[in-house]
């Protein structure tokens, strides 16, 4: 008697309806293109034929769970292991995106050659060969008698080997080029992604092996394939930064082991990745004498203080619609906070063209830089020189109020261990007693904070 074919299946990336054959536009949403290949599952249930067919399991009190202690294990990079929440959890799945040549196989190259001094370590590629990433480990001048290495894009292959070498933390690189026989798909495809990830999530969580994802970027920046290969893994980082500038920055937009939002400040170097300890003195421009159109602001980035440079030109239009250009900030936040100038600060930039820029490839998307806009547009326009010692941040309203942001205390201190002597903030961000070395002006209005300057 012939075995049973398994018939294939086909489910909606939208709203996860299931046929049995393929069709481009789906039936129950209307969405297009959103049917892809997926594992046949056994029925979990039939009703008609005695109901559920799992087995009922054991219930844990919430409070009878154990808790202990999670160990981390240090990368070995400072600002990673910031990012992190502290170091590597065992059994944790960390995926890691970013545009291509940003750096992310250095990153990771590094992080494995040290970590593979003191527990086993192996890095998987699947789209360079081994002499490729070892001649970059010799460019880079790492260690390299400990790190495995293996060339293969099949799951089945890598969970294999991955079971028989039994390392402490391993990489893949990248989730888009792994492919399961299981699948007729191409690698990369989101039924092939979902699949390989789910395995190696598995795997991790039952080996205990810390493991690290890289995946590719969309032209939109955000991470290829089917959303749920965020959902599935412990933590989520993107690694950021301008084509033309050595700073690389990563951020962690979810970790089930530390705060979100973190951030890790690196420069490219021709010997690899360098930490920034003091992100700061970097992103702050040092000039002989104060120019019009400058101010240093102090945004907040995670757990860490930022002080960065706004810099504003102001200059007539030489066409009928001026333009309003922002390099670093949200452009239609500017066209707001100049209508808000000129209705309550009494400065109009009509038939003015108006630029914006961050210093240092900063993006700063927080309200607490709307004070420090404001206050270099103005330095701009009437070519009044602002002092370099002096800091400002603090969110305007629409009716020109200046509201309190968070961790003002924190930010103070920051721009006074920096040297700045003088402070424009709301005024319920004024510290509660006196900053060493720091003049500290609350304002409440739009108005009173022009008049400071």
């Amino acid at each position: 008697m012939s075995k049973s074919k398994t018939k294939a299946r086909y489910s909606c990336t939208e709203c996860g309806s299931i046929v049995a054959k393929w069709a481009g536009q789906c039936a129950d949403c209307g969405a297009w293109n959103t049917m892809v290949e997926s594992v046949p599952d056994a029925a979990i249930s039939n009703p008609r034929r005695g109901g559920w067919t799992g087995a009922a399991q054991t219930v844990t009190r919430l409070s009878d769970v154990s808790i202990a202690h999670e160990p981390r294990i240090a990368t070995g990079l400072t600002e990673l292991d910031r990012v992190l929440g502290g170091g590597l959890v065992d059994g944790s799945v960390v995926l890691i995106g970013g545009d291509p040549g940003i750096g992310k196989s250095t990153l990771l190259l590094q992080t494995l050659t040290h970590l593979a001094e003191l527990e086993g370590a192996l890095y998987v590629t699947g789209e360079e060969s081994l002499q490729q990433v070892a001649l970059r480990a010799r460019r880079l001048e790492l260690p390299m008698q400990r790190l495995d290495l293996m060339a293969e894009t099949s799951i089945e292959n890598i969970l294999a080997t991955a079971a028989q070498e039994k390392p402490k933390v391993m990489v893949v690189d990248s989730i888009q080029t792994v492919f399961t026989e299981t699948l007729s798909s191409a690698p990369g495809g989101v039924s092939q992604v979902r699949e390989c990830a789910a395995a190696l999530v598995r795997f991790a969580k039952q080996t205990g092996t810390a493991l690290f994802l890289v995946g590719h970027v969309t032209k939109e920046g955000a991470l290829a394939g089917p959303r749920v290969l965020e959902h599935m893994v412990d933590c989520v980082l993107y690694f950021e930064g301008e084509q033309d500038s050595r700073f690389r920055i990563i951020r962690a937009v979810k970790n089930r082991f530390g705060a979100v939002n973190e951030l890790g400040v690196f420069a490219m170097t021709d010997r690899g990745l360098r930490e920034i300890a003091n992100p700061s003195a970097i992103f702050l421009s040092r000039y002989g004498g104060p120019i019009p159109g400058s101010i240093v602001m102090v945004t907040r980035d995670g757990s860490r203080p930022l002080l960065v440079e706004v810099q504003a030109l102001v200059d007539d239009s030489q066409f009928g619609q001026p333009r309003r250009v922002a390099v670093g900030l949200d452009q239609n936040r500017l066209a707001m906070l100049l209508a808000v100038l000129n209705r309550h600060g009494g400065v109009a930039t009509m038939g003015m063209d108006v630029f914006m820029n961050v210093v240092g490839g900063v993006k700063v998307l927080e309200t607490g830089s709307d004070l420090a806009v404001l206050l270099s547009v103005t330095s701009s326009l009437r070519s009044l020189a602002l002092d370099s010692r002096l800091i400002a941040f603090g969110e305007v309203g629409l009716s020109g109020e200046i509201r309190p942001v968070p961790n003002g205390q924190e930010r103070l201190r920051e721009a006074a261990k920096h040297g700045f002597q003088r402070a424009i903030v709301p005024k319920a961000n004024l510290p509660k007693g006196p900053i060493e070395g720091m003049d500290v002006v609350g304002v409440t209005h739009l108005a009173e904070a022009l008049q400071a300057i």
